[in-house]
């Protein structure tokens, strides 16, 4: 009866929603799921940020619309974050705008520059609402492959001047969400150059900052020299206090980027629960040490996981930043046929790699948010297989 507009029948179906209803099936007919799926933190949140919800939520001067460019306060909380941790000045008056989580910038961000006949640099596989946010925009993705001979970082040279002369926009995300790849400075500095050279502007992902392990630290699109006259960078306190849940997430970076991406958002949202913004202050403020934990954890069980699907013969690449395997499928196997091996065979939940784009193709996502005695319980069953 109602056609749905060309843009929304543009979209692919969204991949963890198919997951989720596979799991849900399972469950339903009482088998026993473990779900390596999505990359849903299962610890709780920190007990001092929940604390400080409830405070700020009982407070009645909390219960009116909050600014549309976030409280003061907490601008103020994540610029000092940034300080600390990356030694980046922002101005939390212009560049900083927090967010209703990072997925909501990011998809926003693309209406506020993209016009019919654009295109945006979309790295494959990636985070779906990179494309999503594109096509939502009237625009085109171009996809730059990432692919394993270059550790997974995009190939530049190989986009067309054709393309390039109508893109507007490049996504970048490190540590990579599925492949769990890192970047480092020299990478960074070589998409400022070739930012201002095409005059396309950066769009950072950078929500897995936090998670690392072995000592290793990630670094900021923003540190390099020239990004902040290219590039705007996502962030999000999903992952590094669990608080998925919770939507709260912040832009930052070139200040008339963040101006375009208020503007879009002052006609879409009203902005952030006041008493959510003082928690995520309390969150950015208080001691790291749960922060700290949460990586010491994911360690652990990415050292289970690891040593016990190499001991079955897996190829697995290290892991030094996010929580997520990145693992090839067995020969004359494809992704979605592997995940549903798993999932009848073993009870056992993984995100087929196609799922974040064609070039995902021969691989499957496997997060580290499952306890540790799950993870034996899942190599066990795996043990048992055959194909």
């Amino acid at each position: 009866m109602f056609k749905l507009s060309k843009r929304l029948q543009g979209l692919p179906p969204y991949l963890f929603l198919e997951i989720d209803k596979a799991k849900r099936k399972a469950r339903l007919e009482g088998r026993d799921i473990i779900d390596f799926g999505i990359g849903d933190p299962d610890q709780p949140t920190p007990k001092h940020i929940i604390e400080a919800l409830h405070k700020a939520s009982c407070d009645p001067a909390n219960h009116h619309y909050a600014l549309d460019q976030g409280m003061p306060c907490l601008r103020k909380a994540i610029s000092d974050w940034y300080k600390r941790r990356f030694n980046v000045g922002l101005d939390p008056e212009t560049e900083i705008l927090p967010l209703i989580g990072s997925k909501e910038g990011i998809a926003h961000f693309p209406l506020a520059f993209l016009n019919e006949g654009d295109y945006s640099l979309v790295p494959d596989p990636c985070y779906p609402p990179y494309k999503a946010g594109t096509i939502l925009a009237g625009a085109r993705p171009y996809l730059m492959p990432l692919r394993e001979e270059n550790a997974f970082l995009p190939d530049l040279k190989k986009i067309p001047l054709s393309i390039l002369k109508k893109a507007k926009l490049i996504y970048i995300n490190y540590p990579n969400n599925p492949t769990a790849a890192v970047a480092e400075e020299g990478f960074y500095k070589d998409i400022v150059k070739f930012a201002i050279k095409n005059k396309i502007i950066v769009i950072s992902d950078l929500a897995y900052s936090e998670i690392a392990y072995d000592g290793y630290k990630p670094v900021s699109f923003l540190e390099v020299e020239g990004a902040r006259d290219v590039a705007i960078e996502f962030h999000s306190l999903s992952k590094t206090y669990n608080m998925a849940g919770w939507r709260l997430g912040w832009a930052s970076g070139n200040k008339d980027l963040i101006l375009a991406l208020a503007k879009v958002k002052s006609n879409l949202d009203s902005g952030i629960f006041s008493a959510i913004q003082l928690a995520g202050v309390a969150a950015l403020e208080g001691k790291q040490e749960d922060t700290e934990n949460m990586c010491r954890i994911y360690q652990e069980r990415r050292d289970i996981l690891m040593q016990g699907l190499k001991s079955l013969g897996w190829q697995i690449k290290p892991l030094k930043a996010a929580f997520y395997l990145w693992i090839r499928t067995p020969k004359g196997m494809d992704s979605i046929k592997f995940a549903n091996f798993l999932l009848e065979k073993a009870d056992i939940i993984v995100t087929p790699g196609v799922g974040f784009g064609k070039y995902g193709e021969g691989y499957i996502r496997m997060t580290l948010t499952v306890p540790g005695e799950r993870i034996i319980e899942a190599l066990k069953r795996l043990k048992k297989l055959k194909w």
